[in-house]
């Protein structure tokens, strides 16, 4: 009987744990398996080490998937005042940052040694670590067979989260198991990822690596369309920061993306304006809006000299070098990758699952939660509300 569960959980981050200690709390036999021999690595290493747990402002309009509205259900039930309970509950303290983002003062140990006790306090069984070789269903039953020995369960529940970052462990175990049961996929990609460009394209660039500034940034057309106000980060290969991040997910291959370097400030009236009042060089103008070195950059690739004086400039050199300023317009040839993503967007086609549930309905038992499935949270805590929600809402049904 010791390797005959209620419920195997496989894969022990974020959901996999809030599933289990949820399901075993409710006095089912749960066993957790993890093949990684650290656990939760993704937690350990989030938002610098400690954690940006939750966002206040978590809602379905936060997400990104083929099937927006599935994630309502999960979301409504398991909301961030919930998970910010359990975190009181455990004495562990927090800070906002902006825009509702939550963060523990000290370490993201604490809430893996959350969750951890919670898993405790429902008497949950442990494999770890314990690679599965493989998944089978015999009648009612799951067969796993691991190399810790073969274990049956009722229900499983699949949380190996996405392929981001394969060096703390990321598999495709997930995808390959919903093949297996004949579920579609939704394509996975790299997502809250920076964006690179060609190297020729972006030379003149390279040496405002490091440069740091708020812009708001777009991609998308029409109803399509989709803009942050966020910090941008230039970097040797191409953009990064926050900004980028969150337009990285919504950005589609071999479309552009368009930056506004300076929000509150037309550039091109402010400057054509300018010409009568202002006795300056057009190089000691620009900094005023822009990093030093990013003024000068913008000169160098519209082909301007610093030392020419404003009020002897063209009005449509004045505002082309405006229009490059507010809404310059660059196309990415790609992106840094899985090695960079912090999430994968695509996976366990959404339609595939029950809402309530998240379990499969082809496949009574089998249920996908967390990454692994088709929904996608913007920067900032949403993904881990996720995790959390669809942890507990199959803890709660299995």
């Amino acid at each position: 009987m010791q390797n005959q569960f209620d419920v195997a959980v496989i894969g022990a981050g974020a959901a996999g744990m809030m599933c289990a200690a949820v399901a075993g709390q409710r006095g089912k036999k749960v066993v957790l398996i993890e093949h990684a021999s650290k656990l939760a690595e993704k937690i350990r290493i989030s938002g610098g080490g400690r954690c940006n747990f939750t966002n206040l402002h978590a809602g379905p309009q936060n997400f990104v998937s083929n099937n927006p509205h599935f994630c309502r259900s999960a979301l409504s039930r398991y909301t961030p005042q919930d998970f910010l309970g359990l975190v009181k509950r455990y004495r562990i303290a927090y800070h906002e940052k902006h825009k509702g983002q939550l963060f523990c003062d000290h370490s993201a140990e604490q809430i893996i040694d959350m969750l951890k006790a919670e898993c405790e306090a429902g008497r949950v069984a442990w494999r770890m670590p314990c690679k599965i070789e493989s998944i089978g269903k015999d009648g009612e039953t799951f067969r796993l067979d691991t190399d810790a020995g073969t274990i049956h369960a009722a229900s499983v529940v699949i949380a190996t989260g996405g392929l981001s970052i394969p060096k703390i462990g990321a598999t495709d175990f997930a995808f390959r198991i919903a093949k297996q049961f004949g579920l579609k996929l939704i394509d996975p990609r790299p997502a809250l990822v920076p964006l690179t460009f060609d190297p020729n394209t972006w030379e003149p660039f390279v040496p405002l690596s490091g440069i740091a500034l708020e812009v708001e940034i777009e991609t998308g057309e029409k109803k399509a369309r989709t803009h942050f106000r966020e910090d941008l980060l230039f970097t040797h290969r191409g953009l990064s920061g926050p900004a980028v991040l969150q337009i990285s997910s919504f950005w589609d291959s071999g479309k552009p993306i368009t930056l506004n370097l300076v929000p509150e400030t037309d550039i091109a009236e402010t400057l054509v304006e300018g010409k009568t009042s202002l006795k300056k060089n057009i190089g000691n103008l620009l900094p005023q809006w822009l990093p030093s070195r990013l003024a000068e950059g913008m000169l160098l690739a519209n082909g301007i000299k610093p030392d020419a004086r404003l009020a002897d400039m063209p009005d449509k050199v004045l505002r082309r070098l405006g229009e490059s300023i507010n809404r310059w317009v660059i196309v990415p040839n790609g992106s840094e990758g899985y090695r960079k993503a912090e999430v994968t967007r695509g996976g366990v086609d959404t339609r595939e699952l029950s809402q309530q549930t998240m379990m499969t309905n082809k496949v009574p038992g089998l249920h996908f939660i967390g990454e692994a499935v088709d929904v996608t949270g913007w920067l900032g805590g949403y993904n881990f509300q996720w995790a959390w929600a669809s942890g507990t809402v199959a803890g709660l049904s299995v």
